[in-house]
């Protein structure tokens, strides 16, 4: 790390002061205020963009409240201008890490940190207390410009902001949300003038999930999960989910007990001009806490073949046996991950003896066979698990998934984000690591920092996607849009990798969709789901419909097969949150550019002048030309393109086009 500036000014302050950090270009600035409260607000250029809003924590039994009449003992300031290695790599493999930092030494054993970036500002207390120490409350105040619009969550939580975090997202005033309305993070917001601010967290750990809650303005309120007192399971009598779905019934009036000599989460302002930019921001990853997994070489980011959305639905002059949860289904799905070098196949919810009896597998499935046979042809086994069983005995579990042979876990049905439930996903974590296992949190909140701690934590889901689509009659009918597909890489992807599960083969339009649970279909074309493999980050990327339905779309996975699910590079070039994308990634000395657009039908032009000079040879997916009346419509192409020339694309409504350039030699 390389330090370029470090001074302090020492002293007790026992009156108002004001501090400023401002970011390496200059563009951000952080100030403090330390008057009866400690407030902090942002600044783009000479925009504000976060108003003056208080910070501060509620500890029982402490002396001196943080943030509560502060007093400044010392004044530290550093300049940091590194570059961080990621293990498994999502937007870049060499990332910028230069930032501008202030740290306020208080009175009463606690400092706050506030970081300037180029493209973001970020704090969090550190407490210096012996012993444990109990969090009440955190204040977080996030006090926006009159005028600001945001794109909220609209599905309701449940009590204590139990959720999965799966919600679509609707564009309004910001003083219009409903203050009975949480949002889960990130959330993301344009103020009036048009500068985007984009608000989460990270190096969540030991500690519960930050929401934020409207009050009718323009100012936003950090509420927080309470740690769970009571609790059951729901009853059958009750409907589904008694085997997952918890009730709770008492509440401590406090969110965390937790170490009282530690950091705090960060919290994240991003902030940019364009939505372009915002697809390079990767401050989420920069603020959590590094790997704690001392060798990671073993960590194997890739593609998965599912089983689930397409209900087994394998078929053709091969399959003489009924196709279900079996292991000769099983091996055919490994057959088809093996022909197009996909890296594992998923055992989803099916394979064990009982959703809650996740030791043994049902006599249909033989998960040793089916690993002895995956192993030959190169591919893993990742199996399904509900977390209350698995919560019951983490390590003897694992250890007998680890002795199966199973690459990795899905868990599922979490729908929590309080301490207790973050402790979870740590124990699990570690607990994978130590066998080698890769890690895939279904039911989840969003990532918040501990796919760094741990990078065998691959991928979550916690975002609306293809599922929701799967059937008529179940309330998961045609919720997910081209429209809604474009609001996620600004929104849910900034926190880290997410698992949508692109791939559908059975492509629709508008008119033509209906919903049908055994057979799924998805909204939009063909080259629409294939340039997700682009936009969306996951480095464990569900490839998620049947094998068979791939066998009868020539050529669409051996297209799929071929781009990556790690990147070295990423540009984003042109876009508007909800409406199109634009953007390239690299992988070693190829580049893959991908473009989405809504319900409106684009011509785009693209300027290939971020390519090294030269030749490149250009492997193209896109719209048909009639993929506006018959969505499953496409094109390949291959030709020949140079450095510099500007390509014209049409983009069908709810279209795509997605393409892999290799350097012509």
């Amino acid at each position: 790390m390389l330090v370029l500036g470090l001074f302090a000014v020492t002293g007790v302050a026992s009156f108002a002061g004001s501090y400023t950090v401002v970011s390496p270009d200059k563009l951000v600035t952080i100030k403090v205020e330390t008057g009866k409260t400690l407030t902090w607000s942002v600044l783009q250029g000479s925009e504000v963009v976060v108003e003056p809003s208080a910070i501060g924590l509620d500890i029982e039994g402490a002396k001196v409240q943080p943030g509560v009449n502060p007093k400044v003992k010392k004044a530290s300031r550093r300049s940091v201008n590194d570059v961080l290695h990621p293990v498994v790599p999502t937007k870049f493999s060499d990332v910028k890490d230069n930032f501008n930092e202030l740290t306020l030494k208080m009175a009463g054993d606690y400092s706050v940190q506030f970081r300037a970036y180029d493209n973001g500002a970020a704090y969090r207390f550190v407490i210096s207390r012996p012993g444990k120490m109990t969090v009440n409350n955190e204040t977080v105040e996030m006090n926006m410009p009159d005028g600001t619009t945001a794109y909220w969550p609209v599905y309701p939580m449940r009590h204590n902001y139990m959720s999965s975090q799966e919600s679509l997202f609707k564009q309004m005033p910001l003083d219009s949300v409903k203050t009975d309305n949480p949002a889960y993070l990130p959330v993301y917001m344009q103020t009036p003038s048009g500068t985007r601010v984009v608000v989460t967290e990270a190096g969540v750990d030991d500690y519960s999930n930050l929401f934020l809650e409207a009050d009718g303005t323009f100012d936003l309120n950090g509420v927080f999960p309470k740690i769970i007192k009571d609790k059951r399971m729901k009853k059958p009598e009750e409907g589904w989910g008694s085997d997952r779905t918890e009730v709770v019934l008492d509440l401590q009036p406090y969110m965390a007990v937790t170490d009282g000599s530690r950091e705090l989460p960060w919290r994240i302002v991003m902030t940019g001009r364009d939505d372009a930019g915002l697809l390079e921001n990767y401050l989420a990853w920069q603020l959590s806490g590094e790997s704690v997994v001392d060798d990671a070489s073993w960590v194997k980011p890739g593609r998965i073949s599912w089983d689930w959305w397409s209900n087994l639905n394998i078929y053709g002059p091969d399959v003489d046996f009924e196709a279900g949860v079996n292991t000769a289904t099983y091996k055919k799905f490994i057959d088809f991950a093996a022909k197009h070098g996909f890296e594992y196949i998923l055992l989803d919810e099916g394979w064990s003896a009982s959703t809650s009896d996740i030791k043994h597998y049902k006599p249909e499935v033989n998960i040793e066979e089916l690993v002895k046979y995956g192993d030959e042809r190169g591919v893993g086994l990742v199996i399904w698990a509900l977390w209350n069983p698995l919560a019951e005995d983490i390590e003897g579990t694992l250890d007998i998934y680890r002795d199966w042979g199973v690459k990795g876990i899905k868990i599922d049905f979490m729908d929590r984000s309080d301490q207790e439930m973050v402790n979870f996903y740590d124990a699990v974590g570690k607990a994978a690591a130590d066998r080698h296992l890769v890690v895939d949190f279904h039911g989840a909140y969003k990532p918040s920092g501990m796919q760094r701690k741990y990078p065998n934590i691959l991928t979550f889901e916690g975002v609306l996607g293809n599922e929701y689509n799967k059937g008529e009659g179940t309330g998961w009918n045609a919720a997910v849009t081209p429209d809604h597909n474009l609001m996620l890489p600004f929104i849910r992807n900034l926190a880290g990798p997410m698992d949508f599960t692109p791939g559908s083969v059975l492509n629709t339009t508008r008119e033509d969709y209906a919903g049908n649970w055994g057979h799924p279909m998805t909204l939009g074309t063909r080259a629409h789901q294939a340039a997700m493999f682009v936009v969306f980050e996951s480095p464990l990327q569900m490839i998620c419909d049947s094998p068979s339905n791939y066998d009868n779309a020539p050529g669409y996975a051996e297209f799929l097969s071929k781009i990556p699910v790690t990147w070295d590079e990423t540009i984003g070039i042109k876009a508007e949150i909800g409406d199109y994308l634009l953007m390239a990634r690299r992988k070693g000395d190829k580049w893959y550019i991908a473009a989405m657009t809504d319900w409106t039908p684009r011509d785009l032009k693209l300027s290939l002048n971020f390519l090294p000079a030269g030749k490149w040879s250009m492997e193209s997916m896109s719209d048909g030309s009639n993929a506006h009346r018959q969505a499953t419509d496409h094109k390949f192409e291959t030709k020949t393109v140079s450095s510099g020339e500007t390509l014209n694309l049409h983009l069908a409504p709810g279209g795509g086009w997605v393409a892999i350039l290799t350097p012509v030699k």
